[in-house]
């Protein structure tokens, strides 16, 4: 069974979370890609964006929208972006606005997994291809940060989400399951190579 988790959430609960669970969590989150990355690092401090994600999750995801006519806006599809091109940005993010999360997807470097262990977050890896069923998870859009000056998929939206699933593939505690499979795969490879001479090296 997943855990179940509500944010805005403590540090506390989030150290208590480990390489492999499997989560379903509610409240709001921020969506944030490489032009939000970009403008956070070009400000002293951004307080409307602190607002929004402190102690709360952060999410690697360029959300397709609708407005309605009522002027509201509306969520038709949120599935990840890949997380290792924001890794330059990432550790200095998380330290600078309390994030305890970040969403998406083929996880994240070295620098970014000591900020984790550091101040208290972990990395959820997102189901990629399912942008329409995590749109579905999405409740309601709460405002958005930047939409004249980024557009509509760089944007950062504030969004309320309902038992959004994800697995934590890296922890508070210096665990990463994607290093560990690069590792892995990297054995397997030296093995391939030493039962065959042929093969180049």
């Amino acid at each position: 069974m997943p855990k179940k988790l509500e944010l805005p959430i403590s540090e506390a609960l989030v150290r208590e979370l480990r390489v492999g669970d499997e989560v379903e969590f509610s409240g709001t989150l921020v969506t944030g890609r490489d032009a939000a990355h970009m403008h956070l690092h070009s400000v002293e401090h951004d307080a409307t964006f602190d607002g929004m994600v402190r102690n709360r999750f952060l999410y690697h995801c360029g959300p397709v929208v609708k407005r309605e006519p009522d002027g509201s806006w509306r969520v038709i599809a949120a599935g990840p972006t890949t997380s290792i091109r924001e890794e330059p940005f990432e550790a200095e993010t998380i330290a600078a606005y309390g994030i305890r999360g970040i969403i998406g997807k083929g996880g994240m470097g070295p620098k970014t997994l000591a900020a984790l262990q550091k101040h208290g977050a972990v990395y959820l890896h997102a189901i990629g291809g399912l942008a329409v069923v995590l749109g579905q998870c999405v409740k309601r859009v709460l405002s958005v940060h930047r939409l004249e000056e980024l557009g509509p998929a760089e944007a950062m939206w504030q969004l309320e989400v309902k038992d959004f699933p994800a697995v934590i593939t890296m922890d508070a505690h210096g665990n990463s399951l994607h290093a560990l499979m690069q590792e892995q795969s990297a054995k397997a490879a030296r093995r391939l190579m030493d039962a065959n001479p042929a093969l180049p090296k």
